[in-house]
Formats: structure tokens, sequence, C-alpha cells
């Protein structure tokens, strides 16, 4: 059997809020916020005494969509540095298709986002560049040229 269709990614944040407020700038939607807890969030990702509160984002077409998760217990675990290269193994990132990649890298900057390196254009067909979004994550912003 073959999958479905990819449902969400899931990052886990330490400030759920500001989270939101950088993917709602950059043109995500905000569908809910819960508090999950209980047996089966124990079951689920084999933790004990889970309890953390999540926010559902999507993409415009509804397509796509991030899970941001802020664990209240158990505590979270630091992966290391959050400012990690591009190269490194396991790294998230996550890729979003912009109208205009200069606005929006500008739109981001006041939510904490840098720019790993810089706007570069791939021969005529996309302007690409990898900013550094919420606890580190690298997201992906690509421009298509017309």
């Amino acid at each position: 059997m073959a999958i479905q269709r990819m449902d969400n990614v899931g990052i886990v944040v330490d400030d759920l809020d500001a989270a939101i407020a950088f993917f709602v700038e950059l043109g995500m939607e905000l569908e809910g916020r819960a508090e999950i807890e209980g047996r089966f969030a124990d079951r689920c990702t084999g933790l004990d005494g889970v309890r953390c509160d999540i926010a559902m984002v999507r993409t415009p077409d509804g397509h796509s969509r991030l899970e941001l998760a802020k664990y209240r217990s158990p505590a979270v675990i630091s992966a290391g540095p959050r400012n990690r290269p591009h190269n490194v193994l396991g790294t998230h990132r996550v890729m979003f298709a912009v109208d205009d990649i200069e606005d929006t890298v500008a739109r981001l900057r006041p939510h904490g986002a840098e720019l790993l390196g810089e706007i570069a254009r791939f021969e005529d067909s996309y302007l690409l560049c990898y900013v550094r979004g919420p606890e580190g994550v690298i997201v992906g912003l690509a421009e298509q040229l017309r």
C-alpha cells in the first residue's frame, strides 16, 4: 500500500508564539492550537508524561502543514547549537515557494530570520535562499522567475 500524502512536518520550539508569528508572517495560516497529553501521547512518542502545546499552521493552498510543538514535559533536549550549517546530517529544512523573495526575507527579519548565505540566482529559473528560522530550523525560499 502506498502513502496517501505527507500530512505535516513537526518542529519542536521553545517559544510557540514567536514560531507562530514567524510562519504567519511567511504567509502560513494558523489552523488551530491544542494541548496534547495523556496515555495516547506517551504511547505514540515513546515518552512518559507528555504534555505539550501544539499549533498547526498551513500553507494558503491547504496542502502542506507544520505542527509546532512546545513541550512542557518531559523537558526538551537540545540537539546542539542552533546555528548548525546546512550540511549537518539530519538538519531540518523546509522549502517554500514565494512570490517575492526579497520582500519575504525583509518581512521575516524582525521575527529573527537570518540569511545563511545570500539570495542566489539559479540559471534563469529561480532565486533561492536559506534563512534560519525558529529554533535554528533552516527555511528555504524559492521565487520562480518568469
